[in-house]
C-alpha cells in the first residue's frame, strides 16, 4: 500500500479534481539523498509540537525538509537514510495508543507507517537514541542540520559519544559531519511537475482570497473584516491554513512593510494593501494587492500603482532560464527609480541615482524570494560571487512596491501611498509563468470591485 497525500480538507470527495502526490514521490527523493550521503547516515527530525499556552498547542506544522522526504504528517517522527551498499530508509514514529486516539485522532504506528509511506524499517520513537547509536557505527560520515537546533546537536553528539565509547571494542564512530541542508536546499529548489500542481491549487485559492476580499471592501470597515474575508475563503476552498500571518495594511499603514495588527478602519479615499497567502499540502501561494478601499482609484493612487505594475512587468520579463537571480531585481529598480523622477520624489540623471542607491527611501525590499514549501523557500542565492542562474522549475516571487511615507518634502497627495504587487512565478523552459490570478491592472480591480 502506499498513501496518498491530501491534507484534511483536501480528500478526494471533496476535492475530485485536485491532482495529489502519492508518496512514490517521497521515495524518490530519498532514493536520491542516499546517493548523495554515501556511506554516510543522514538525520532529519520533524518539528515538535509547541504549547501556546497551559495545554493548548499550537497548530501543529511538521518541519519541511522532513515532509519533503517523508510525506510523514505526524509529530515525534524522525527519518533516518543508511546509505552504503545496502542504503536503507528508516522512520520512528509513535505507537499506536487507543487512548491518545480517542483524545487526538488517528496515529499510523510503525507497522502501518513502514507500508504506507514505503520506508524499509519503522520503529517506535522511544528506540530512537539507542537504534541511532547503532546505525552509526562504522559509517564514515553523519548527515544533520547542524546547529539547527540546540537539542537535536546534543541528542545527536550523545550518540556520536556513545559510539566513541565502543572504539576498543572495534567500532568506528563518522569522522565527518556534514550539514545535511545545503544538500536538500539544491534539491528543493527546483520543484517537479507534482510539485507545480501543488503550488497552482495552492494560488488558485489565494487568488480566490484576494478578489473576495476586494468584492468586500467598504469604508468603514476594519482591517481585520478584510482579513476575515480572506480566511473564510481559503478554508472554504480547502487550504490549510493561511501560509504566514496575513498584512491588511490601510492608508499609511502600507508604509510599514511588515504591519500585522489589522486593527484599524479602512478610511474612504485611501488604499489598503493586503498580503497574505494559503498553505495546501504544505506549499505556499504568496500575493499582494493593493487596491482602493472605495473601489476607485484617484490620480495620484493611479499614477503610483501603474509604475509599480511596470516594474513588476519589466521583472517578470527579466525572468527566465539562464538569468541570474537579480536580473528581475534590476529592471524593476530602473523603472521604479525612473518612476520616483517623474512623481518628483527624486531629482537628478537616473543611473546615478542608481548608483547611489537613492530609490532605497522608497522602495527598500528586494523584488522577490523563493517560494515553496516555506513561504521564504530554501535555496541559495549566491553560488560563490555569482548570483543563482535561474533553472525550469524554480519558483519565486515578484513583489516590487513604493512607499510613500508622510514626510515634509513629500507632496501632499502621495504622502502615506503604499503600494506592492506580488505574484508567484514559475520558470519554464522559455520564460517564466505567473501562476497566481487576483485582479491586477487598474481596469481589474476596479471591475472586480464594482458595487453597482
Amino acid at each position: 500500500m502506499i498513501a496518498k497525500v491530501f491534507s484534511k480538507n483536501q480528500s478526494p470527495k471533496n476535492n475530485p479534481d485536485f491532482s495529489y502526490m502519492t508518496h512514490a514521490h517521497f521515495l524518490a527523493r530519498r532514493q536520491r539523498l542516499l546517493k548523495t550521503i554515501g556511506d554516510g547516515v543522514a538525520i532529519i527530525p520533524t518539528a515538535p509540537e509547541v504549547i501556546r499556552n497551559r495545554d493548548a498547542h499550537h497548530l501543529y506544522r511538521f518541519d519541511s525538509y522532513f515532509w519533503y522526504l517523508s510525506g510523514f504528517p505526524e509529530p515525534e517522527a524522525v527519518v533516518v537514510l543508511v546509505g552504503g551498499k545496502k542504503p536503507k530508509s528508516i522512520l520512528f514514529c509513535r505507537e499506536k495508543h487507543e487512548e491518545r486516539e480517542i483524545w487526538d485522532g488517528y496515529r499510523y504506528g510503525p507497522q502501518a507507517a513502514k507500508s504506507a509511506f514505503g520506508f524499509d524499517a519503522a520503529y517506535p520513537i522511544e528506540q530512537f537514541d539507542k537504534k541511532l547509536a547503532e546505525l552509526l557505527v562504522d559509517r564514515d560520515t553523519l548527515w544533520h542540520a547542524v546547529g539547527h537546533d540546540g537539542e537535536w546537536d546534543v541528542r545527536i553528539a550523545k550518540a556520536l559519544n556513545a559510539v566513541r565509547a565502543q572504539t576498543r571494542a572495534g567500532k568506528r564512530a563518522p569522522r565527518a559531519i556534514h550539514d545535511l541542508r545545503f544538500e536538500l536546499d539544491a534539491m528543493r529548489l527546483v520543484k517537479d511537475a507534482a510539485e507545480a500542481e501543488i503550488q497552482q491549487r495552492s494560488a488558485d485559492i489565494a487568488s480566490a482570497g484576494h478578489a473576495r476580499a476586494m468584492r468586500a471592501s467598504r469604508p468603514g470597515m476594519a482591517e481585520y473584516e478584510l482579513e476575515a474575508e480572506l480566511s473564510y475563503e481559503f478554508r472554504k476552498r480547502g487550504a490549510d491554513a493561511h501560509a504566514y500571518t496575513p498584512i491588511v495594511a490601510g492608508g499609511a499603514n502600507a508604509c510599514v512593510l511588515h504591519y500585522v495588527s489589522n486593527d484599524k478602519v479602512l478610511n474612504d479615499n485611501s488604499l489598503v494593501l493586503i498580503d497574505a497567502g494559503c498553505e495546501v499540502a504544505g506549499y505556499a501561494a504568496d500575493i499582494t494587492r493593493t487596491f482602493p478601499v472605495n473601489g476607485r482609484f484617484n490620480a495620484a493612487q493611479k499614477d503610483v500603482y501603474e509604475i509599480v505594475l511596470a516594474a513588476q512587468a519589466a521583472a517578470v520579463a527579466n525572468t527566465g532560464p539562464g538569468r541570474h537571480f537579480m536580473e528581475g531585481h534590476q529592471a524593476a529598480v530602473r523603472v521604479l527609480s525612473q518612476g520616483m523622477i517623474d512623481l518628483k520624489l527624486l531629482a537628478g540623471d537616473l543611473d546615478n541615482l542608481i548608483e547611489k542607491g537613492a530609490y532605497n527611501r522608497f522602495y527598500m525590499h528586494r523584488t522577490g524570494h523563493w517560494l515553496g514549501l516555506d513561504v521564504h523557500d530554501a535555496g541559495e542565492y549566491k553560488v560563490g560571487n555569482a548570483w543563482t542562474t535561474l533553472v525550469p522549475g524554480m519558483t519565486l516571487t515578484v513583489e516590487p512596491g513604493l512607499y510613500i511615507r508622510p514626510a515634509d518634502d513629500i507632496p501632499p497627495a502621495l504622502a502615506g501611498i503604499g503600494i506592492r504587487i506580488e505574484d508567484d512565478v514559475r520558470v519554464t523552459e522559455s520564460g517564466c509563468q505567473v501562476f497566481t490570478t487576483a485582479p491586477r491592472t487598474v481596469a481589474e480591480i476596479e471591475e472586480v470591485m464594482r458595487h453597482d
